[in-house]
């Protein structure tokens, strides 16, 4: 199939910029079964969900010449969840129907919204937005909906997730009732299905995601490294692809930015993208990047959709997704288009068996590797440069010149020994890793101490899950009962009958006299016992476990053989005994102290 039977503006403005042949996606909406219907489209990044939505609203938007006509009140609107993807959808808009005589205007948050709602009062035959900017628009009056013919919502099940529920309503129910609704969404689970029938008509369901999730372009990797190492292995993922364009993912905005002044500091042209950057910060980084002023981006999960970078060849997920739909849309930022593209998940030795369930889940294949040392990547640099520097170039007389001083001063062997160092020297230096060994694997996975506490001595006090322990008033229990501070409390470890705790063996025994002294001193936390341990938490969970086992197969010995009743006795039918009523925790929302109980002794008159 082709393009050869679109309007003529539209098909012109595609040749301009290379489509020869429609993406599946938009290969099923432009089939004559699609025409003027509603549409719920399942389709997965970066397959081209942007022009095809542009092309199957062409109907709505063009009159018989192929040409928009002038009009102040919006045809279409498009919604999308984030304004990154709203600034992109707005652009490639923007190209297609712009030899049409189309007009965009775009309204997303971070921006002034006097001009958003001056281009709104000039005319636009599309309107290209976020949930709540649109809304406020709408609210103002300073967008009318009136005059629609189609809305698209865009990433639909971001949205939801996003909480724009609301917001997605409110602007549906101010549409006409005729209009074409067209739904995009990579997945469509429950809740889509539940808008879909509510305001949608006949839609036509599109799918063109397989069988397997995982995206085809996609080479992806699963590096294990130790936690200590994992600065150290971006370094070398980065130094070893040499990637055009290279985005990294963190969980959070603080893990961003110090990742960010990390590569800065070693040598990297590095840009970051997070929800504490404004608008104007977000365009001028990714403007560097499709200048190439900048080759990495350091992101949260706001990248994760609506970036479209053609450059963009390798993604490495510092920091491991929280589900296998994160993975797929930080991933889906290469790999775009029919290009090739590799992802790279860097995964601490513990954490892998939580990876490889999530790798199960997407059904995505990866192969697992050891992070790239620092021979590995020399090798690689050295025929990187060989087959930089016998590029043919095309010299002056000026460099010609030049050349012929050098030889004159030089040998042509230190000539070109100073050109590879001057080529070396502008990369940064790859990392010296730790050897990824069993052994190391192993220490790495035991649990890691804090400064002066390699040496400790268990203690246990008699309140653990079911009587409500919580360290938020346990620490400041040991405090007092001790004579300790906090930072000699180490870890602590709640369990369903008992709490143990560490504290340095130089101070153990000066806290066992403390704790013994202060036992009666409290009317309140007296009943609380504190104690030296016998052993560490996992031997007391252990005897826990085996004791429950013991109970459980005492109670299923006694189910199968009942004990016989007395003679003469009449057994009588079981009572439950009433369930306790009032809330676990105090009315006034704090935690309960059930290990305050009433001395018992003789009574007083």
């Amino acid at each position: 199939m082709t393009f050869a039977n679109l309007p003529s503006f539209l098909g012109s403005a595609l040749a301009e910029r290379g489509y020869v042949a429609p993406t599946p996606v938009q290969a099923a909406v432009l089939e004559p079964e699609a025409e003027g219907r509603d549409l719920l489209v399942s389709a997965q990044t970066g397959s081209g969900k942007t022009v095809a939505f542009g092309l199957a609203m062409a109907g709505q938007l063009l009159d018989g010449e192929g040409r928009v006509p002038y009009g102040i009140l919006p045809r279409a609107l498009v919604i999308a969840p984030t304004r990154e993807l709203a600034l992109q959808v707005s652009r490639e808009l923007a190209w297609l129907y712009g030899k049409a005589g189309g007009r965009i205007a775009t309204c997303v948050g971070g921006m002034n919204p006097s001009v958003e709602r001056r281009a709104l009062q000039q005319g636009a035959t599309i309107v290209v937005g976020t949930p709540g900017r649109l809304r406020d628009h709408l609210e103002r009056g300073a967008l009318d909906l009136s005059g629609l013919a189609a809305v698209v919502i865009d990433e639909a099940d971001e949205m939801l997730d996003m909480g724009f529920r609301e917001e997605l309503e409110e602007l549906l129910d101010a549409a006409p009732a005729e209009r074409r609704t067209l739904l995009f969404s990579a997945t469509i689970p429950r809740a889509i299905e539940a808008m879909a029938r509510r305001y949608q008509r006949d839609a036509l369901r599109i799918s063109t995601i397989g069988e397997t999730r995982g995206h085809g372009d996609i080479d992806y990797q699963a590096v294990t490294v130790s936690p200590s190492e994992i600065e150290n292995a971006v370094v070398n993922l980065l130094r070893y692809h040499e990637a055009e364009t290279a985005m990294l993912f963190c969980a959070t905005r603080d893990n961003v930015r110090h990742l960010h002044a990390t590569l800065q500091e070693r040598g990297f042209a590095v840009v970051a993208l997070s929800g504490e950057h404004s608008q104007q910060e977000r365009n001028q980084a990714l403007q560097a990047l499709r200048d190439r002023r900048a080759r990495v981006c350091v992101a949260t999960d706001v990248a994760a959709r609506g970036i479209d970078l053609p450059t963009l060849s390798l993604v490495i997920h510092v920091e491991i997704p929280r589900d296998a739909e994160v993975l797929q849309h930080r991933s889906g930022r290469t790999g775009r288009a029919g290009k090739k593209g590799t992802a790279v998940l860097v995964v601490p030795f513990p954490r892998r068996r939580r990876v490889e369930g999530m790798l199960r889940q997407a059904q995505i294949s990866a192969e697992w590797i050891d992070p790239p040392g620092r021979d590995t990547i020399r090798a690689r640099d050295q025929e990187r440069l060989l087959t930089r520097l016998l590029e043919p170039v095309e010299c002056d007389e000026t460099d010609r010149e030049l050349a012929e001083r050098l030889l004159a001063e030089r040998s042509a062997q230190d000539i070109a020994a100073m050109l590879v160092r001057a080529h070396r020297a502008s990369m940064p230096e790859p990392e010296e890793l730790i050897e990824n060994s069993p052994e190391v694997r192993r220490a790495a996975q035991q649990e890691r101490h804090r400064p002066g506490f390699e040496d400790t001595v268990w203690f246990r006090m008699n309140v653990g899950r079911r009587q409500n322990a919580d360290p938020r008033w346990i620490l400041p229990l040991l405090c007092r009962r001790g004579h300790v501070t906090r930072g000699e409390i180490g870890a602590i470890r709640i369990m369903p009958g008992e709490t143990q705790f560490q504290v340095p063996r130089a101070i153990a025994a000066r806290f066992a006299d403390a704790v013994a002294r202060t036992a009666a001193a409290s009317d309140d936390e007296g009943a609380i016992i504190i104690e030296a341990a016998e052993g560490t938490p996992r031997d007391a969970a252990r005897v826990n476990r085996q004791q429950a086992g013991r109970q459980q197969a005492g109670r299923q010995a006694n189910a199968a053989n009942p004990p016989a009743p007395p003679s003469g006795h009449q057994a009588q039918p079981h009572r439950p005994k009433p369930h306790r009523k009032g809330p676990v925790n105090g009315g006034d929302g704090r935690p309960s102290k059930p290990w305050k109980k009433r001395a018992k002794g003789p009574s007083q008159g």
